[in-house]
């Protein structure tokens, strides 16, 4: 056989197969951008950047002083954010657009799921009703959302999406998370479990 024939044949063979990993490669990144696999694998990589809430110091927390917040729950009826005072609340401002608000609240579901009970869940957006709906259903959530009224005041800062809080029954500030967290996890358990014996 030919050596230089040898040669251009196996470098031709080498070639081929770096195109063909060039395009596996591509279809990879197409397939995590612009299909349903991409993004699952989105929510499942937002999931594991997520860290457990941490708590803030006693002389560092701050105190929520007014409850006069005029909210609508889910059916779009007024209410009033004081009928939650004396209680432990449970903040979460989100938008179900963005990919990492989603893997959240997959975590606070399975939190909801475990203190509906014994916390006041305020998982609040300024999304439009229908909108919500359907990505409720398509996600097969069932926490009572919370909808936000722009105009009125707030008692605490909403802004940032997604950012959470944990209120204890006196009104202090006891965790205050910007960005995603997991809220499904022993340590909030057990720091929430403690702020309701108090």
């Amino acid at each position: 056989m030919n050596l230089s024939y040898y040669f251009r044949a196996n470098y031709i063979l080498k070639m081929k197969k770096k195109t063909i990993l060039t395009l596996l490669l591509m279809l990879v990144i197409a397939a995590f951008f612009w299909t349903p696999l991409g993004h699952m694998g989105k929510i499942f990589l937002n999931k594991m950047v997520a860290t457990s809430p941490s708590v803030i110091a006693k002389e560092e927390q701050q105190k929520v002083t007014d409850y006069d917040w005029v909210l609508k729950d889910e059916n779009h009826t007024l209410f009033n954010f004081s009928k939650s005072k004396g209680k432990v609340i449970f903040i979460n401002n989100w938008a179900s657009w963005k990919v990492h608000c989603e893997a959240e609240l997959q975590s606070i579901q399975k939190f909801y799921n475990d203190y509906k009970e014994k916390v006041d869940f305020y998982i609040i957006t300024n999304e439009e009703k229908e909108v919500v709906d359907e990505f409720m259903a398509l996600k097969k959530f069932n926490f009572p959302v919370t909808y936000l009224i722009i105009d009125a005041k707030h008692a605490v800062n909403t802004e940032k999406v997604p950012s959470s809080y944990i209120i204890d029954k006196n009104g202090n500030i006891v965790i205050y998370e910007k960005g995603i967290s997991n809220w499904d996890n022993d340590n909030v358990y057990e720091i929430v479990d403690q702020l309701i014996a108090e």
